[in-house]
């Protein structure tokens, strides 16, 4: 089968397709015969070595995070799916074969049905971003009715399902976005729009419980500004902290490390009254597979870069 490899990081030329053997699932893996994949910013990340203290790969390796296809071979202790299921998964921190190949492997745990009413295309562009919000709002911020999450960059593929997660949860949103896409991001369900290119959202928001934090530079920070004593700020964009670490079972030295690239936010934070983590999402079928009745019942629509629902 043809398959884009990842040889050595750091260079455009150390990725490429090749032929490799069709992979033969294991006793709580299902083969799953890709017809789309879903390409995400860790894709980018990952061939620069980006996040090889987090994610061990063993080189070469396939890359590709997201998917959607069928079923066509189980392993002997699979009970959950058969060949012909259509399913939707999110593999990129298995260390198994990725996405972006004719075949995957995708372990039982990590895979859910695709919904009847979208296609290959759609069901693909879901499991990291749906995930992430999932993992962010419902698990770690635990976002209940009537709260207000602040979700920076609404129009992107993270900002477009969070904002419309949050709603079905119950909390009041606000965002930042572009002038030309001020429109989608309240047909989403934002309460609050600042438009970046006029306004500075920490001189306009107020009194937030929660922030998810999706925008690079100075952002978390000034995101401190806008929350009361007692809020949640989630960055899945760093810093790292010594929990997440430990977590990953990490060693003493990256526990260490990530203490120190954190320890200023947290810092700030704890000024604040208000605390900082850093969320790192992980495959997870059961979270998948209920989120996918979300999309099946329509609660939360997906949404292509151009701002059309798809």
């Amino acid at each position: 089968m043809r398959a884009l490899v990842l040889k050595r990081y750091g260079r455009a030329d150390q990725v490429a397709f090749v032929d490799t053997p069709r992979p033969v699932p294991k006793p709580d893996e299902i083969l799953v015969q890709v017809h789309a994949a879903g390409l995400n910013p860790i894709d980018n990340m990952i061939p620069k070595g980006t996040f090889k203290p987090i994610l061990r790969l063993q080189l070469p390796a396939t890359l590709g995070s997201d998917l959607a296809g069928v079923v066509v071979e189980v392993g002997s202790r699979v009970t959950r799916f058969k060949p012909g299921d259509a399913v939707f998964a999110s593999i990129f921190d298995l260390n198994g074969t990725g996405a972006l190949a004719e075949f995957a492997l995708v372990p039982e745990s990590a895979a859910a049905l695709k919904p009847a009413n979208l296609d290959f295309v759609q069901a693909a562009s879901i499991p990291m971003v749906g995930l992430t919000s999932w993992q962010a709002l419902k698990e770690r911020m635990r976002l209940k009715p009537g709260q207000r999450l602040f979700v920076p960059a609404g129009a992107g593929g993270i900002g477009t399902f969070a904002i419309q997660f949050a709603k079905y949860l119950g909390a009041r949103v606000g965002t930042t976005t572009s002038t030309g896409n001020v429109d989608l991001v309240r047909s989403l369900g934002a309460d609050e729009v600042v438009d970046y290119k006029k306004q500075q959202f920490e001189e306009v928001l107020q009194d937030y419980d929660a922030v998810l934090g999706t925008v690079r530079g100075d952002a978390i920070e000034k995101s401190l500004r806008i929350l009361k004593p007692g809020s949640t700020v989630v960055s899945l964009i760093g810093p790292p902290d010594a929990a997440f670490a430990r977590a990953r079972g990490m060693n003493f030295f990256m526990v260490f490390v990530f203490g120190l690239l954190s320890r200023k936010i947290i810092r700030h934070a704890k000024k604040r009254g208000v605390a900082y983590s850093f969320l790192f999402v992980h495959p997870d079928g059961s979270q998948l597979a209920e989120i996918g009745e979300l999309l099946k019942a329509g609660r939360i629509r997906p949404v292509n870069r151009q701002g059309i629902f798809i």
